[in-house]
């Protein structure tokens, strides 16, 4: 009897611990009471709150929600088509290589919305001459509207352009594939300063980063917020860039300036016919 004793309070102490940590509902007794008895165990606090979950969100859905929890800088829930996710439409790539190459994609947006309009502006500044002062579709880029008398042909420019750049990617992958391993080859002598951070997609050091940004977490946190916007927006352009420059046949200052001088004249629908 006081073996049974000691075990049936042993059995109910260790309920009543087990229900107090988990929250769960008392244990109603069977007596005056049809139903049976049941045991329902509640968290007693709510679950966590994921990173960035405080983040602004647009056009966010409860899918995108599921795999996007705001740790990429960027994240605001927008995903549509479900590229992102690892289960879904998307999971045929890799979300973290969607990611980097957003990042990739937009640096090279970036430099080339700037490096197509510089020309043109300078030209119109007067800082370079004109015979070089040319559109960006005119300098070679697309061989029918014009092409800029180089130092070579431009196929012998494209193979070069391919090689180089097939060269560059290809180290880029690499770092990719083996974080680091860039250290470990030999590049003229400077290996030792292509190791990166473990990070393929802000590797820093004295190349990358030779001004030091982002020395502290938040620093380097809203630097990364800003250039993923800012390549998103200069991808954004380049399409603009192509658009205007098939549609109004000038580049895309003298739109400015046009537009400047004459609004009503010269805007988006009245610049809506083919040349």
């Amino acid at each position: 009897m006081a073996t049974q004793a000691l075990v049936s309070s042993s059995l109910t102490s260790s309920v009543e611990s087990a229900r107090q940590i988990l929250g769960a509902r008392p244990i109603q007794s069977p007596i005056g009471s049809s139903r049976k008895a049941s045991f329902v165990v509640r968290a007693a606090s709510t679950p966590p709150v994921k990173q960035g979950a405080n983040r602004p969100l647009y056009f966010a859905s409860k899918q995108s929600l599921a795999y996007l929890d705001g740790s990429l800088p960027g994240d605001f829930g927008f995903d549509p088509l479900g590229l992102s996710d690892p289960e879904g439409t998307g999971g045929f790539i890799e979300p973290k290589w969607l990611a980097y190459g957003e990042i990739i994609n937009g640096r090279f947006a970036m430099l080339g919305a700037a490096g197509a309009i510089a020309p043109e502006i300078f030209g119109k500044l007067g800082l370079i001459p004109e015979e070089t002062a040319l559109p960006w579709f005119k300098t070679g880029v697309i061989p029918p509207a014009g092409t800029y008398n180089y130092w070579a042909d431009p196929y012998t420019l494209f193979v070069l352009e391919m090689a180089l750049m097939g060269f560059a990617e290809h180290r880029r992958f690499q770092d990719w594939a083996k974080p680091g391993s860039m250290s470990k080859q030999y590049f003229l002598g400077f290996e030792k300063y292509l190791g990166g951070s473990g990070d393929p997609a802000y590797p820093g050091g004295p190349f990358f980063n030779p001004l030091g940004f982002g020395k502290d977490e938040k620093s380097m946190k809203e630097l990364k917020l800003k250039e993923v916007k800012n390549g998103r927006l200069a991808m954004l352009a380049v399409l603009g860039y192509f658009v205007q420059g098939l549609v109004t046949g000038v580049g895309p200052f003298q739109n400015l300036l046009d537009h400047l001088a004459d609004p009503v004249n010269n805007n988006v629908l009245t610049s809506l016919k083919f040349h």
